[in-house]
C-alpha cells in the first residue's frame, strides 16, 4: 500500500497526502457515502462504527460515532462549507472527546492523473498546542490503516 505523508504547513496546519491507484470519483464517493464509509472508516481494532450520517451539501452536517468493547463512545461531527464533487470538500470537524476536542477546518482536494488520485487533506487547528496534540496521538498510524482500507475498498469497487 502507498504510505501517507504528513507535513506541518505552519503552526496551525498540517497536510496529509496519499496516492490511491483508482479514479478520484471512487475516492470521493468513499469519503461521502455512508454505505462506503462504513467499510473503511471503522476505527482501531476493538471499535465498531455505530453511527454514520452524511448530509452532503453546503451547510449540511455529518456525524460519525464509534464505540469500543467497554462501551466508550467517540464522536466526530461537522458542517460542509464547500462541496465540489469529485474534487473538493471543505468542512468543519469537531472531535468530541480527548486531547484534540476542538473544532478544526478540513480541506480535501482530490487530483486525478492517469487513473490515479492524489489526495491532499489539509487540517487547520485552533492552536499550535492542539495541532501538536493531534500529531502526538498516533494520528499517522491510524490514518495509514484507514487509508489502506479505503484503497482496498476502492480497488474492489473498481473491478
Amino acid at each position: 500500500m502507498t504510505p501517507i505523508k504528513i507535513h506541518k504547513l505552519n503552526d496551525l496546519e498540517i497536510e496529509i497526502t496519499r496516492t490511491f491507484d483508482v479514479p478520484r470519483k471512487l475516492v470521493f464517493d468513499c469519503f461521502t457515502k455512508p454505505e462506503l464509509l462504513k467499510h473503511w472508516m471503522i476505527g482501531p481494532s476493538g471499535w465498531t462504527f455505530q453511527e454514520c450520517k452524511v448530509d452532503l451539501r453546503v451547510r449540511g452536517k455529518f456525524r460519525f460515532v464509534w464505540q469500543n468493547e467497554e462501551g466508550m463512545k467517540m464522536g466526530v461531527s461537522g458542517v460542509y462549507k464547500e462541496v465540489l464533487a469529485p474534487e473538493k470538500l471543505v468542512n468543519t470537524e469537531l472531535v468530541e472527546a480527548g486531547p484534540t476536542a476542538n473544532e478544526t477546518m478540513s480541506t480535501l482536494i482530490l487530483e486525478e492523473k492517469n487513473g490515479k488520485t492524489l489526495m491532499k487533506n489539509s487540517v487547520k487547528y485552533p492552536s499550535k498546542d492542539v495541532r501538536d496534540a493531534a500529531l502526538g496521538s498516533h494520528l499517522e498510524e491510524g490514518m495509514a490503516i484507514s487509508y489502506d482500507r479505503l484503497e482496498t475498498l476502492c480497488l474492489k469497487l473498481n473491478r
